[in-house]
């Protein structure tokens, strides 16, 4: 045999070897860190999308995926030490819903890719330089707009013809209240209400703050969306039967709880288009480069048996749009 053909034959060899050994390295494991400023029941339903969303782009939990949760359980100060506790899990990209949830991670770190599933004025709170162009490592789904704050409160128009004041319940700690409240005050003038804010930045000030809303005068309480109020849902909710105030709130589980209506962004849809934004970052893309998109689908819930309680009659034209009724 020529030394020719046993060189060959070598290389053929060393190729062969080099490529089994390719073969064999284990795929890329990732590690998603997700937090979330409520409990794992009140979140079941949005983190179920966010694995389903994850599924359906090929990234599987104990394939090629491995998920990190953290849960304040409604306990806002924890979001901070959490938010940490994922960094030093040295996860890929950190998942967040809501403005403070987001604003946590983004002080936790600022090399790790976020990706918000649902917040307010992201740019307000210094998150992202714009929508278009967020630079620095924040990206996904936004959650709010004057647009959406101006259908709710068309919303409280329509059921409540003779009102005229509404009454927002905001918190001062939440960084993007300040710019949400000026749209939400812009819209109800716009309408011919007049607006007032009343404030609450602990759970013990909600009932307060509340009472305070109907003393004032308010025909309706206009809820701010905020990590604290998410945690005390079924309080806010009553504390609206007990002062006879009703209230429009952004998300189904406060009607679940006894509240009058809910008009919001379909929570589960967001943390679904989430996944797309961490699989496009999972191929290489920056989140500073990823434009921030819009919430598409919104729901409507009513409670007949809450508005049989204070005195509400619920338009039929309202209650056809609904998809669901609590009777």
């Amino acid at each position: 045999m020529s030394k020719k053909i046993i060189c060959l034959a070598l290389n053929a060899m060393l190729f062969a070897l080099c490529l089994s050994a390719e073969a064999q390295q284990p795929a890329k494991v990732w590690k998603i860190g997700v937090l979330v400023s409520s409990t794992q029941a009140l979140n079941a339903s949005r983190d179920e999308a966010l694995r389903q969303g994850l599924r359906d782009l090929g990234h599987q939990e104990g394939k090629n995926i491995v998920l990190e949760y953290r849960y304040a359980e409604g306990k806002t100060d924890r979001l901070n030490q959490l938010a940490k506790e994922l960094v030093e899990q040295q996860v890929d990209v950190i998942v967040v819903g809501g403005t403070r949830v987001a604003v946590a991670a983004k002080n936790a770190t600022k090399t790790i890719p976020i990706v918000v599933a649902g917040a307010g004025d992201l740019v307000e709170a210094g998150l992202v330089k714009s929508f278009m162009f967020p630079g620095g490592n924040v990206t996904g789904v936004a959650r709010m707009s004057a647009d959406f704050f101006g259908a709710r409160l068309k919303l409280i128009k329509e059921t409540l013809p003779k009102a005229t004041q509404v009454t927002a319940l905001a918190n001062p700690k939440n960084p993007g209240h300040g710019r949400s409240v000026k749209d939400a005050e812009l819209g109800a003038r716009s309408l011919g209400l007049n607006f007032q804010t009343v404030n609450a930045q602990s759970a013990n000030e909600l009932d307060g703050a509340i009472a305070n809303a109907a003393k004032g005068g308010a025909n309706a309480l206009f809820l701010m969306t905020d990590a604290l109020f998410n945690s005390q849902i079924a309080r806010i909710a009553q504390a609206g039967i007990k002062n006879k105030l009703p209230a429009v709130y952004d998300r189904a589980d406060f009607v679940e709880a006894g509240g009058l209506m809910s008009y919001g962004v379909n929570l589960p849809d967001l943390s679904r288009r989430a996944a797309e934004y961490i699989d496009q970052i999972f191929k290489g893309a920056k989140p500073g480069e990823l434009t921030l998109v819009q919430p598409t689908k919104f729901d409507l819930s009513v409670n007949l048996k809450t508005a049989s309680q204070i005195g509400v009659t619920i338009p039929p034209e309202v209650l056809n749009r609904a998809v669901k009724v609590i009777k």
